[in-house]
């Protein structure tokens, strides 16, 4: 069963959300190509990187077959975002392409699990 929730306990929640930008991973044109390991690995690393700055807080790889590869919450606006994607080894090599989205969340959800050491 679900919790419950009244309109004022929404109206209260809705109000501490803040802007974030959601961006949107797609299989580019020379995705899955024969040398693209070594790319795909770095485009982690940055990631990881982006997450310990506090710039990419949740970053979800897609697990199905689909053309979306991965999503990513980030803290930056638009043009930041967009500028970060841009940057991306994957992207820069054509392995990957994106989208970007202004979006609202709650500051300081978290993925649910085991608390990770850094």
């Amino acid at each position: 069963m679900s919790t419950p929730i009244s309109d004022d306990f929404m109206q209260s929640m809705l109000a501490t959300t803040r802007e974030y930008t959601v961006v949107v991973l797609y299989a580019g044109p020379a995705y899955g190509g024969p040398d693209t390991r070594p790319i795909v690995w770095e485009h982690g690393r940055r990631n990881f990187s982006l997450r310990a700055d506090g710039r990419m807080p949740i970053v979800v790889p897609v697990l199905d077959d689909s053309p979306i590869c991965g999503v990513g919450v980030l803290t930056v606006g638009l043009d930041d975002a967009e500028a970060l994607m841009d940057d991306d080894p994957g992207v820069r090599a054509g392995i990957f392409t994106y989208t970007v989205h202004p979006g609202r969340s709650f500051p300081g959800d978290a993925l649910p699990g085991a608390q990770e050491p850094r």
